[in-house]
């Protein structure tokens, strides 16, 4: 299976900077897409934005202009600038991908754990 693991999280005031890093490993053949998608507590999980393979980029329309979704092809790893936060982008980070793994080429769709980003003065 393919694991993957955020990084970056944490405490910041509003109007803050932060940078989140997803890896993924294992024992994988192909990339498609990796994105971020986000959990506030009592709210569903929403997507937050999203690399396709070829560089293509979606942003949710709450995060445009203030986060920059990027990714290393060559490290397998996807970052998340976010900048100008606000105390709604309080919530529970994921990464998400998806592609195929293995010498048998099987596809996956893995999750992170997930980081804790808290806007907060």
């Amino acid at each position: 299976q393919v694991q993957l693991v955020e990084s970056g999280g944490g405490l910041v005031q509003p109007g803050g900077s932060l940078r989140l890093s997803c890896v993924a490993s294992g024992n994988i053949v192909r990339i498609n897409a990796m994105g971020w998608y986000r959990q506030a507590p009592g709210k569903q999980r929403e997507l937050v934005a999203v690399d396709t393979s070829g560089g293509g980029t979606n942003y949710a329309d709450s995060v445009k202009g203030r986060f920059t979704i990027s990714r290393d092809y060559a490290k397998d790893t996807l970052y998340l600038q976010m900048s100008s936060l606000e105390p709604e982008d309080t919530a529970v980070y994921y990464c998400n991908a998806n592609g195929f793994y293995s010498w048998y080429r099987r596809p996956f769709d893995s999750w992170g754990q997930g980081t804790q980003v808290t806007v907060s003065s």
